[in-house]
């Protein structure tokens, strides 16, 4: 990153944000007029960017993966994202309960070597509820979601998120999870059967339901205008348990770092 760009250049970039005047302090009522618009009941974000993360659930190798993005929010109740359909028919007094479909990707026998032999986890549909209770700026929450078909996974969440805007431009979140699995999700994604052993030459593995990873993140949300937004996360999960016992997981850290860029209408 350096070198791109000459001296002189840099050297006008940083005269040019010297003369910039200070961000004012924190105003909420323009904040909600700048941002989330209140007067208008829907709300729509277009965009995209890419994550730098491990190959898949264990791996030891990174790869960059582009994303779309795509939000849209409809009143407090209705919420699409690229991971799928959220619904809140409750909201009361900070505590909300909502339902969502979404998808498991699955995984790819060729996504890696360490993978070959052990046959794909289908691409899969999956149905969830979510129940948080939301306290000034912290949200806590327990997610339950059940894949179906596919790995057949059951997966709860249980986290606590925080995130508040520090001037009228940029916003400051992060969050921690504590992430458990059924048999069948454990067994899918970390478990190696006597015919996959023989297959990949991995050793037999049986992994049993439990906590699998524990997730801590940090992010930030720029509004450079009324319309264009830049949105940076950088995180990191540690797998635990079978999870991390399991012949198929070359570490147990998993780090990630994404960047998006969006256009609010």
């Amino acid at each position: 990153m350096g070198v791109m760009g000459t001296v002189s250049s840099a050297v006008a970039a940083d005269l040019a944000a010297a003369q910039k005047p200070p961000e004012p302090a924190f105003d909420q009522e323009q904040f909600d007029q700048r941002f989330n618009q209140p007067e208008r009941n829907w709300s729509l974000i277009v965009g995209g960017g890419g994550e730098y993360g491990p190959v898949y659930e264990g791996s030891g190798d990174f790869e960059i993966s582009p994303i779309p993005l795509v939000l849209f929010t409809y009143g407090e109740w209705l919420a699409i994202d690229p991971s799928g359909i959220t619904v809140t028919p409750l909201r009361h007094k900070g505590f909300s309960l909502s339902g969502k479909v979404g998808y498991e990707t699955g995984r790819d026998a060729d996504d890696h070597d360490r993978l070959r032999g052990l046959g794909d986890i289908d691409f899969a549909a999956t149905v969830g509820a979510k129940a948080a209770y939301e306290w000034g700026p912290v949200e806590l929450y327990a997610e339950v979601e059940q894949t179906i078909d596919g790995s057949e996974s059951l997966i709860g969440t249980f986290g606590i998120g925080y995130s508040t805007p520090v001037t009228e431009r940029l916003i400051l979140g992060a969050s921690a999870e504590a992430i458990v699995a059924n048999d069948k999700h454990m067994e899918a994604y970390f478990g190696v059967s006597s015919e996959q052993s023989a297959a990949s030459g991995l050793s037999e593995y049986k992994a049993e339901a439990g906590l699998k990873r524990v997730d801590i993140s940090a992010s930030a949300t720029y509004l450079l205008n009324e319309h264009w937004l830049v949105r940076g996360e950088a995180g990191f999960g540690i797998l635990t348990g079978d999870a991390a016992d399991s012949p198929i997981v070359e570490e147990k850290l998993q780090p990630s770092i994404s960047l998006f860029v969006g256009y609010k209408f």
